[in-house]
């Protein structure tokens, strides 16, 4: 295959491309986009869904460095690890 990226990078691209494909995770980035830092409750509440399909989400994201953690005294605070991320978001709804 001839390309001018890494097969490394190729591979992580593609797993992280495959950590965002979830309407769940989509809106997830969305919601960090929109708010900044948010902790679980907040992002659950905000979806309207179990705490725990929230968690598991955004331990995805989180594995493949989407989001960040920060621990406020009791609570994680969840924001995006970096604002491009929103704008892979922003293209594909661009493109359909």
């Amino acid at each position: 295959m001839k390309t001018t990226f890494t097969l490394q990078f190729l591979e992580e691209s593609t797993e992280t491309m495959r950590a965002i494909a979830h309407p769940i995770r989509i809106a997830i980035i969305d919601l960090l986009h929109r708010n900044g830092k948010m902790s679980v409750t907040e992002i659950y509440e905000s979806l309207d869904i179990e705490q725990a399909v929230a968690s598991h989400h955004l331990r995805i994201l989180k594995s493949r460095n989407v989001v960040s953690m920060q621990r406020d005294q009791k609570f994680s605070l969840y924001s995006l690890a970096n604002p491009g991320y929103f704008d892979i978001v922003q293209i594909l709804g661009n493109l359909t």
